[in-house]
């Protein structure tokens, strides 16, 4: 009679248990994976773009008598004491100097939301909040509903179009102000307006973010800047590295010889991901900016030095840094690639005759083209978020002009360029007002995660594409 011995049944009755917690343990952490995704993407949602909703403006007024208007931003506990404190944003700020305000709740008097106060967004200070009281324009004058009627006809107009027009306003404290037309941006009375004209106000400021350029120190306007450069960035970083990175696998998996130099080679490429980019940084502003940059405007831009042309940072070091940053990514994606197509396609396509060239650009590179495209979405992903090396070779807080315009060679790659994540580091750290900053910069977060997942989006389609139509796996 056979059996188990009685000092390994418990031992394997254990070993059974764990097998099967084990696909539990994997559910759980792939759950709550999602979970957080789910939660930093709500985050983002909710204070991105609930910051261009028009907000509800309240008249408070103190117990001691004075009377301000604002938007009640968040309520916080006193430190120390009993009761609670809330933070208004006032506006303002070129008439009483400040445009944010904390006030204890129970200072508060009495606090209403009249349906004239308004909200002006200006150019370059920041919002007013008041009340107009006329508009005078020549010699004519519009008062009560017909300046708001006047002044929101007059904003559909073209600035180029608009005519030399004053707003006369008034603070809730009762200070008179005169602001001219020309330098308002948008006007809102958000008390007076329906779910319908909020609705529609909101897509116009998210419009007004994603197409302007940034002003006030980054803390208004937009970031049409700032994406153009991120995605010209990209693809000119994927153009560069994908040739290169493609070419250095197909050497080391089909050409070179397969001994202890190559596994030395490829052992230091897989190092070379896991080195911080700032290093990157470091070697892009020694050997392009410096280097190669600088060579360049002694050869060719002599007549500018010693203002630089090349030898300063711009798209192109941006670019290649970026690119020498995600090249071990392509190159282990891409041969791991190519080392799963089997040696029967290499060795069937020599014996119908083809050549060694042949097989590799008919056969071995259209069956890896998925994994190719792999690499690149692991580059993307990687090389979009950067910021490190970008602050070294070439990202600028404003760039007066854009890498692409109408005059020849059209695309100027010696330019500095903005970029989303250096834009969203230098609002959240180097801006006057981190208030006011802290809006944007949720909705800065959430515009380049949706770039992100829109450059890999294009990229996995397109290897799902290639992988039905050749029948190979990545």
């Amino acid at each position: 009679m056979t059996g188990v011995p009685a000092d390994t049944a418990p031992s394997r009755r254990r070993l059974h248990w764990l097998d099967g917690l084990w696909p539990w343990l994997c559910a759980a952490s792939v759950a709550l994976s999602l979970l957080m995704l789910g939660a930093l993407l709500t985050l983002l949602l909710v204070r991105g773009l609930g910051h261009f909703w028009p907000a509800t403006l309240e008249e408070v007024t103190l117990r001691s008598g004075e009377t301000f208007a604002g938007q009640a931003v968040r309520e916080v506990a006193l430190p120390q004491q009993p009761g609670d404190e809330r933070l208004y944003f006032t506006g303002n700020r070129d008439i009483e100097s400040v445009r944010w305000r904390w006030v204890a709740i129970d200072d508060i008097a009495m606090q209403a939301q009249p349906m004239d106060l308004i909200r002006l967004e200006r150019s370059p200070w920041d919002d007013f909040i008041g009340r107009l009281v006329a508009i005078e324009q020549h010699d004519q004058r519009w008062e009560g509903d017909a300046a708001w009627q006047q002044l929101t006809s007059l904003l559909a107009l073209p600035v180029s179009q608009r005519p030399d027009s004053q707003l006369l306003l008034i603070t809730a404290s009762g200070q008179a102000v005169q602001q001219p037309l020309a330098n308002v941006v948008s006007a809102q009375a958000p008390n007076a307006m329906t779910w319908r004209q909020k609705t529609l106000a909101w897509s116009q400021s998210v419009w007004r973010f994603l197409s302007e350029g940034p002003r006030a120190a980054n803390t208004g306007g937009g970031v049409w800047p700032a994406i153009f450069g991120t995605v010209l960035m990209v693809i000119l970083m994927s153009v560069i590295v994908t040739p290169f990175g493609v070419l250095a696998a197909i050497y080391l998996n089909e050409i070179a010889h397969q001994g202890r130099l190559t596994r030395f080679v490829r052992i230091g490429v897989r190092n070379l991901a896991g080195v911080p980019s700032i290093v990157y940084g470091v070697f892009g502003l020694g050997v392009f900016v410096y280097g190669i940059g600088g060579s360049l405007d002694e050869w060719f831009f002599s007549e500018t030095l010693p203002s630089p042309t090349f030898g300063t940072g711009g798209l192109l070091w941006a670019s290649l840094t970026l690119a020498l940053l995600t090249l071990p990514v392509v190159i282990v994606a891409t041969e791991e690639g190519l080392a799963r197509i089997p040696e029967a396609q290499r060795e069937g396509a020599v014996a119908l005759g083809a050549t060694r060239l042949e097989m590799l650009t008919r056969i071995v590179l259209p069956m890896a083209a998925p994994a190719m495209l792999t690499g690149m979405i692991l580059a993307i992903a990687r090389a979009a978020g950067e910021v490190a090396p970008l602050m070294l070779v070439g990202v600028a807080k404003l760039a007066p002009q854009m890498p692409v315009d109408g005059e020849f060679p059209y695309l100027h790659l010696e330019r500095k360029f903005m970029h989303l994540g250096y834009h969203l580091f230098d609002t959240a750290f180097h801006g006057d007002d981190v208030q006011a900053a802290i809006p944007l910069v949720y909705a800065t977060a959430l515009l380049l995660v949706l770039i992100v997942l829109v450059l890999n989006l294009t990229a996995i389609f397109l290897r799902h594409y290639l992988r039905r139509q050749r029948g190979s796996e990545c």
